[in-house]
């Protein structure tokens, strides 16, 4: 069921956003906005309310340039640069994401963007160049309700825990460089195990198949165990929606509350994909009231 959502303009005039959830657990497309708007800035707070309730919001048959994506991204915050872009990019901002005959995807498994900074990212604006005829859609899952589902006493257990998350894992093999090169810019990271959202106060589990190597404090077999155990969560279906790009779509998604999984299964068509992302805060863990 759609709702609206009011923005107000500089002139005072009230407009309003149709929102179209994607399921009962996360995700909304959102109509009735053009995001290369001169005065997108007039949205924003709509937009940051929208993604707050939902957890990633979606955009249709966008017209975004390299330059008003960066811009739009910037109303949220600082960027990142990524360590895999190209040096001489004409817009360090922005990573490009591109798969085909030669290259088969390689996002196919449940990650939180970044999780290997100290300030790993707010979130990632995320725009469709050129994709598959059938295929490469992105699924997304609420770690707040994966939280939720755990039992009581795990819950407990694991809000004491925190967790190592190292670049190495995916980007030593993809960057070709050893792992003490990386380390020696980006040093693996801890971070608590469950992550409270810093503007909802949502408890969430903030581990990753990606760039989560180990749990502090545990042996290495309960580690692997429990690390098992949690990156099972993001794969309940209930706690999930699943999107179908087109050319010129776009999603906005919050690293801090859910994890994404970039289905590789079209290869070897090709999929082109520009993603800028939006710096956070350090991840920290607050006792629910």
């Amino acid at each position: 069921m759609a709702t609206k959502l009011e923005r107000t303009a500089a002139d005072g005039l009230v407009d309003t956003l149709t929102i179209r959830p994607m399921t009962p657990a996360i995700g909304a497309e959102i109509f009735d906005i053009d995001l290369s708007a001169a005065n997108i800035g007039e949205s924003i707070p709509a937009l940051r309310q929208a993604l707050l309730a939902h957890g990633v919001i979606f955009f249709r048959d966008q017209t975004l340039t390299e330059e008003q994506h960066i811009a739009l991204a910037r109303h949220f915050g600082d960027l990142e640069i990524h360590p895999a872009t190209p040096k001489d990019q004409e817009n360090p901002e922005i990573l490009r994401i591109a798969h085909g005959p030669k290259s088969r995807g390689q996002e196919n498994s449940w990650h939180s963007d970044v999780t290997w900074r100290d300030k790993p990212s707010l979130g990632s604006i995320l725009r469709a160049v050129e994709v598959p005829e059938v295929g490469g859609d992105t699924l997304f899952a609420n770690m707040h309700l994966a939280y939720e589902n755990l039992s009581p006493k795990m819950r407990e257990f694991c809000e004491g825990l925190t967790a190592v998350h190292d670049i190495a894992r995916v980007f030593a093999g993809r960057l070709g460089k050893a792992p003490e090169d990386l380390h020696e810019k980006y040093p693996p990271m801890s971070h608590p195990v469950i992550r409270t959202h810093p503007e909802t106060g949502k408890q969430t589990i903030y581990v990753n198949t990606a760039f989560t190597s180990h749990i502090e404090g545990l042996s290495a077999k309960e580690s692997r165990w429990l690390l098992d155990h949690l990156f099972a969560t993001a794969s309940n279906p209930e706690i999930q929606c699943r999107f179908r790009w087109q050319k010129g779509s776009v999603a906005f998604w919050d690293n801090r509350l859910c994890q994404h999984f970039a289905a590789s299964d079209y290869y070897p068509a090709r999929r082109v994909m520009e993603r800028v992302t939006i710096a956070g805060d350090k991840p920290f863990y607050r006792k629910s009231a």
